[in-house]
């Protein structure tokens, strides 16, 4: 392990509650437990891939909070750097959609105990000391105006470290307004380096649109995010934006791809079909391929292909967490999709 590519993900790791297979919240008895969130699942997927991958958060002293912590122990996550503290962890319920009948989440978070975090609470410069990469993603600045404000000191000392910043802009509408959220994001993505949207985040917290594309109906024009790349770049100055291009067909069958913008040239992977085991996650675990593929300095078009091969395969995974190593990866971004039997 290359302690020279230390990362340091930032968020919320929720307790995350599941009727068994298809069953509808109305219909379950029992809901299975798990745990999961979107940096949380970075920082598991980067250690999977051996690299030295830290989660800053903060959880309740109860048991509860200490089974989160061992969900990222048993994967090689460092969480030295949790505090503990508050009343409670966030919750997610997750019923899983199929066919043309679509997933849903409730939340329950509300007064989490990261939610209610202070400046105080994080020391930033010893957080930071030593990393070569900081995460996070648009959701947690939408927990609450002090998490805002702690991902902001956050970014400028990581800035100031000349430490590569990467955001997911992961806009969730059940958590704060577009006009809030084009505020607070405007104000972070001048530390970010990194951007990493799918095809409605520029358009619900920026406002920019790609042309001809239709998400609902499963139409996605690569042209138009071109565009979307390029407007991204020229306002905040990024030194790269991947986009993940995502066709719905149903919400078991899905159509896989992404695109990443250097600032000069543009680069397309493959397009995968994918039949759906669990989506959820599926965003994070294309970030954590991502960061991976720069960490290792490997060329562009290898990089947004090994970041959506590792996304593709966490889709067949039940669970937040990608479970998979860089070899499955790398067969898989090389061309083997059959999905034989390995003997």
């Amino acid at each position: 392990m290359n302690t020279n590519k230390k990362v340091i993900t930032f968020g919320e790791i929720m307790l995350r509650l599941a009727p068994e297979a298809y069953y509808r919240f109305i219909q379950a008895n029992n809901f299975l437990a798990s745990y999961g969130g979107g940096e949380a699942n970075v920082a598991v997927s980067l250690a999977n891939f051996g690299v030295p991958a830290s989660f800053v958060t903060r959880l309740p002293r109860h048991d509860i909070g200490q089974a989160a912590i061992n969900s990222l122990r048993r994967y090689g996550v460092d969480t030295s750097l949790i505090i503990r503290g508050g009343d409670r962890i966030g919750i997610y319920y997750l019923e899983k959609g199929a066919s043309q009948r679509p997933s849903k989440v409730i939340y329950d978070r509300a007064g989490s105990s990261v939610a209610t975090v202070t400046r105080q609470d994080f020391d930033w410069k010893m957080i930071l000391d030593g990393a070569k990469w900081f995460h996070f993603t648009g959701i947690t600045p939408a927990l609450s105006d002090e998490l805002a404000a702690i991902c902001l000191e956050a970014c400028q000392i990581a800035r100031e470290k000349g430490i590569t910043v990467s955001c997911d802009l992961n806009y969730r509408n059940k958590l704060w307004s577009r006009e809030k959220a084009g505020q607070v994001m405007t104000d972070l993505c001048r530390y970010v380096d990194v951007c990493i949207a799918n095809e409605e985040d520029a358009s619900d917290v920026f406002a920019i649109k790609a042309a001809h594309t239709d998400i609902s109906g499963g139409q996605v024009n690569y042209d138009g995010y071109r565009d979307v790349a390029k407007q991204l770049t020229d306002r905040f100055g990024f030194a790269k934006v991947a986009i993940t291009l995502r066709s719905s067909l149903s919400a078991n069958d899905n159509r896989w791809a992404a695109m990443l913008y250097d600032g000069d040239n543009y680069y397309f992977s493959r397009e995968y079909l994918m039949h759906i085991v669990d989506r959820v996650g599926g965003g994070d675990s294309f970030g954590a391929g991502l960061i991976y593929a720069c960490l290792e300095n490997w060329d562009q078009q290898s990089s947004i292909d090994f970041a959506v091969a590792a996304s593709c395969l966490k889709h067949s995974i039940e669970g937040d967490f990608n479970q998979v190593t860089v070899d499955e990866v790398q067969k898989l971004a090389a061309g083997d999709a059959s999905g034989r039997v390995q003997r």
